[in-house]
Parts: C-alpha cells; sequence; structure tokens
C-alpha cells in the first residue's frame, strides 16, 4: 500500500479519474437547528440536497453510494427528482454492469437502492456494519437514520458474497482512497480521489455543509460529536486546500461546479474541475 501524499499533483504518475456529483433528491423547508447542532434559532435553515458521486477513468468505475428511492422518500417527506440508477445513466453509466461500490455508511440516504446494482462489489468500513446491526439499533433514535430494507439488503449482499470491508484507510486503486472518518456514523468514511486539479475529498456525511465545517459546527444527526469535529481536520489534512472538499448535502456544490453538459445543468456538475466560487464565497 503506498504512502498517502495529499499535496500529490495530478501529473505524479496518476491517472486522473472524471468525478461527478449526481443530484438525485431534495428536501425544503428546513430552519436552522435542523442543521446545525448549535443552531442560532433566528437564522433561517437550507435545503438538503441528496447525491451519489462518480469517479470514472476510461472503463473504471466507482459509484460513491446508491442513494433512495421513492418508497425512502414517501416514508421520510423527501422529493425524488430521479431514481441514482436513471442519474447514473445520463453519464452512460448502466447500473446493472456496476462493479464497484463503496457506501460512505448505511443511512437510508446513502445505502439504498442495492437491489440496482446486481454485478457490484460494495466497500464499507466494519464499524459501519458492525454499528448499523448491532445493540445501538435497540434504541429508536440510533436507529433513526437507517432503513430497516436497506440492511435487511446488505445482509444479503453479504451472504452473498458482494461485501469487502475495511478498517481505516484503504488504496482500492492508484488515486482512488478510502478515509475512515467516523463522527456522523460509527464508520464512515470519506473518498479521496486524484483528478486532473489533484485530490479532491468527498466528505460525504463528515460535512454534510460547507457551513459546518467552517462553523466547527456539526449537522445535528451524529454518533460521536467530538469524533465528527475531530474528522474536520482529517479532511483538511486529505486536501490541498478547502476548495478541494465537497461537502455531502449543500445545494451550493450545484452553484460552485459547472454543469457536465448544458443539458444536465442543475443535475450533475463535474468536481475534476476547480469550482466558480471559492470556500470563503460559499461560505459568507
Amino acid at each position: 500500500m503506498s504512502m498517502i501524499d495529499p499535496m500529490a499533483e495530478p501529473d505524479a504518475g496518476i491517472a486522473p479519474f472524471e468525478l461527478y456529483a449526481l443530484r438525485y433528491a431534495t428536501h425544503g423547508g428546513r430552519v436552522a437547528k435542523d442543521n446545525f447542532l448549535h443552531a442560532d434559532p433566528h437564522e433561517a435553515g437550507a435545503d438538503l440536497d441528496y447525491f451519489i458521486w462518480l469517479a470514472r477513468r476510461e472503463d473504471e468505475v466507482f459509484v460513491i453510494d446508491t442513494g433512495f428511492g421513492i418508497e425512502a422518500a414517501k416514508a421520510r417527506g423527501r422529493t425524488l427528482l430521479r431514481d441514482p440508477k436513471d442519474a447514473l445513466a445520463l453519464l452512460g453509466v448502466d447500473a446493472r454492469e456496476v462493479s464497484q461500490v463503496v457506501l460512505t455508511h448505511l443511512h437510508y440516504d446513502h445505502a439504498g437502492t442495492l437491489g440496482d446494482f446486481p454485478s457490484a462489489r460494495f466497500h464499507l468500513q466494519v464499524d459501519e456494519a458492525g454499528h448499523a446491526t448491532g445493540p445501538c439499533m435497540c434504541d429508536a433514535k440510533a436507529r433513526a437514520p437507517f432503513d430497516v430494507e436497506n440492511i435487511v439488503a446488505y445482509i444479503r449482499s453479504l451472504y452473498a458474497g458482494r461485501i469487502e470491508f475495511h478498517r481505516g484507510d484503504r488504496e482500492l486503486a492508484p488515486g482512488f482512497w478510502l478515509h475512515a472518518i467516523p463522527g456522523h456514523s460509527a464508520g464512515l468514511q470519506a473518498v479521496r480521489v486524484m483528478t486532473r486539479r489533484g485530490w479532491v475529498v468527498l466528505a460525504s456525511d463528515a460535512t454534510h455543509f460547507y457551513a459546518n465545517m467552517e462553523r466547527c459546527n456539526p449537522f445535528p444527526v451524529l454518533f460521536d460529536e467530538a469524533a465528527l469535529i475531530r474528522g474536520y481536520s482529517r479532511l483538511i489534512e486529505l486536501a490541498p486546500s478547502l476548495d478541494h472538499i465537497v461537502p455531502g448535502h449543500d445545494p451550493a456544490v450545484m452553484r460552485a461546479y459547472p454543469p457536465a453538459s448544458t443539458e444536465l445543468e442543475g443535475v450533475i456538475v463535474r468536481l475534476d474541475v476547480a469550482p466558480g466560487l471559492s470556500w470563503e464565497e460559499l461560505t459568507r
């Protein structure tokens, strides 16, 4: 396993990936306390956007997270804009043929629709698996972010020999790393990808919004607040700059990055292109 070099340049001998954020759902009408653990009651809230991500290098494809479908959208009052598999199809990717899927964690909005990926091997942190199927799930509040049918689908994939477990940081391919950053969930993993603009860190829910990390004020759904806050420093260590960190649910991602094409504006953006808005501009 090679050493981590977060400052490596794109010409460091690693072929770069294309990297995309695919917006598949949204949730409006939120207030500040919905998005920040220590909220100012006078502050307005921000919508949540829901993403999956795609890293592609010639025939090498990694899908990061599998989102949720219509049943979860109805049950939780979310607006499903398109099935995750249909979002992938817009980039010419057939979910049925994808062989590598990273599950950043097992919450309902990141690990649904597993059945739409019948050829995939799923990559998951050991600690996440133990948490989602262990005694903590006896607590209704702790299990609220999970969907039992998703967990059943995960178990079926496990018994089919399709889960690859990781404990801590792991390089899956040159230029594609997993990094354990627990806090939001017991075994959350971020993904670090070499692109033409250098390393880009997909934070997933290590920071939902740019502002969670900027203010050191976590999203209120969490497993370990202290670990989550330590995770902000870890994200900074892994990225060449703040502008190379992509939060997991911030609608500002769609404003900051260019669309994959004019037809896909508001649906898919390229993360391997420098953002048009800086971190400072996005957190004012």
